[in-house]
């Protein structure tokens, strides 16, 4: 088959390495690939070793396919321009498979695809989506009718098929898994956290968590945020740390080779409250290293179904009923209705009855550490970090807390769960879902997606967690 991948750029990232695997694996197949670009890369695509020809990477560039702060304007057709670029290699293609086209960063996009779906098959692949509690990115016009979609979660398509797609024209996409390695001989000292430091990382949760290790060891967040909005948030709690003297690092990876950093870990945790596909769910055990922390129910699901177990994972942190948290209920419900409320109106919708019927049900309740806001956690840290009583209650009413302080990883067990990411999630078996969900959009089909039924199923105040709206 001749395929096009198409992406708004090619820097280094999550998406962008994404492209470049399914590129590199169905060259291999025996698939023929262009893909197209906003930009030039910045930097040489990587190598891989091993790789049977690397000049294989054809790459056009369109620049009206950028970011709208990037893209010349006024532009040409970018429907007309995709299509110049495929002719420059090939006579036409037999798919395009377009990375996540439905996150508004260029907001000509959309209606370009429909113009390009007139002629052309369009597999529209997202890692994510808008109605995910981001009105930042949401677009305000209908998404492409009668192509198909492809999505890297179970939940994801779930949503989808609900919000009218069908099964024949939705398909599901894992994202490839490598193996990465961590360097022999270093002391195993810290409980390696893997991520850049953004909001929805729930950085105050492993502040929290770090209260709870064993003498001697750290938390070890590897990078900074690049957001300015982000980076506010984060240095708070580098401040907060240090006022604490509490056992967390920041900024390890920029200090430390990664391979080095893996070797210098007696696990990894996680505490990030949401994720689209969650490679630090999975990465670490390749590299011989047990993973603990917050259970994602949406991501973790898929990755249980594929047969992984995760021993050492909690759902929620729930908070004892003391003179501390007495105001938080309170707090949290009125917290959540302000950001339901300014939710709904960024998506330009009036908030609905029963989401304010359900909201007004937490009044009576604690929250989840992990779904409050950055003010509430970094009350309930203070208090916890000064008081033996407070930190003692906490672990009663969640065991693995006081587990934690003693927990050795199972050897059997990060054995298993490494063999299952490689076998479940290696090239071979992805490349070849891949190829099937290409071969399959080039079979027409007539479906739409129902907006408002998709921002329903997403903006769900149970599952809020305040630290994952993007603001």
């Amino acid at each position: 088959m001749k395929i096009v991948l198409v992406h708004y750029h090619l820097k280094p990232g999550g998406v962008t390495t994404v492209v470049l695997h399914q590129a590199r694996a169905l060259i291999e197949a025996g698939d023929e690939v262009l893909i197209i670009s906003g930009e030039e890369p910045r930097v040489p695509l990587p190598v891989e070793p091993g790789a049977p020809d690397q000049t294989a990477l054809t790459v056009k560039v369109v620049p009206e396919l950028h970011y709208d702060q990037w893209r010349p304007a006024p532009g040409r057709d970018i429907a007309g321009a995709l299509l110049e670029a495929v002719k420059s290699v090939w006579n036409g293609a037999d798919v395009f498979v377009v990375h996540n086209p439905l996150i508004r960063k260029n907001s000509a996009l959309l209606g370009a695809l429909k113009k390009l779906g007139r002629t052309e098959r369009l597999l529209l692949q997202n890692h994510d989506l808008a109605e995910d509690f981001r009105p930042d990115v949401y677009a305000n016009e209908e998404y492409p009718e009668n192509c198909h979609y492809a999505v890297i979660n179970s939940r994801d398509y779930s949503f989808l098929l609900q919000s009218g797609l069908k099964r024949e024209g939705l398909h599901l996409i894992p994202n490839e898994v490598r193996s990465i390695a961590a360097d022999p001989g270093v002391e195993r000292r810290r409980y390696l956290y893997p991520v850049r430091g953004i909001r929805r990382k729930n950085l105050g949760e492993a502040l929290l968590l770090s209260l709870f290790i064993p003498e001697g060891r750290t938390v070890a967040v590897t990078q900074p945020p690049t957001t300015e909005r982000d980076t506010g948030i984060y240095l708070r709690w580098k401040e907060l740390a240090g006022e604490l003297g509490l056992p967390v690092e920041f900024e390890a990876g920029t200090k430390t080779g990664f391979s080095r950093l893996l070797g210098s870990a007696a696990a990894a945790v996680t505490t990030s409250v949401k994720e689209g596909f969650g490679f630090s769910f999975l990465e670490p055990w390749t590299a011989g290293l047990a993973v603990a922390g917050r259970r994602i129910g949406y991501v973790c699901a898929d990755f249980e179904e594929a047969g992984l177990r995760f021993d050492a994972f909690y759902d929620s942190i729930g908070l004892p009923k003391c003179e501390t948290t007495r105001d938080y209920p309170e707090q949290f419900r009125t917290r959540l209705e302000q950001a339901v409320n300014a939710l709904y109106a960024a998506f330009g919708r009036e908030t609905p009855g029963a989401i304010e019927a359900a909201i007004q049900n937490f009044a009576s309740l604690l929250p989840d550490f992990g779904a409050m806001d950055e003010p509430m956690q970094e009350d309930f840290i203070r208090r916890a970090a000064a008081d033996g009583g407070l930190r003692s209650a906490l672990a009663e009413i969640n065991p693995f807390l006081k587990e934690f302080s003693e927990w050795t990883p199972d050897p059997s067990l990060v054995e298993a769960n490494r063999e299952v990411v490689l076998s479940y999630y290696s090239r071979e078996r992805i490349t070849k879902i891949l190829r099937e969900s290409c071969r399959a959009a080039t079979v027409p089909v007539v479906q739409s997606i129902s907006r408002s039924r998709l921002l329903e199923l997403f903006l769900d105040p149970s599952r809020i967690s305040l630290v994952g709206i993007a603001r």
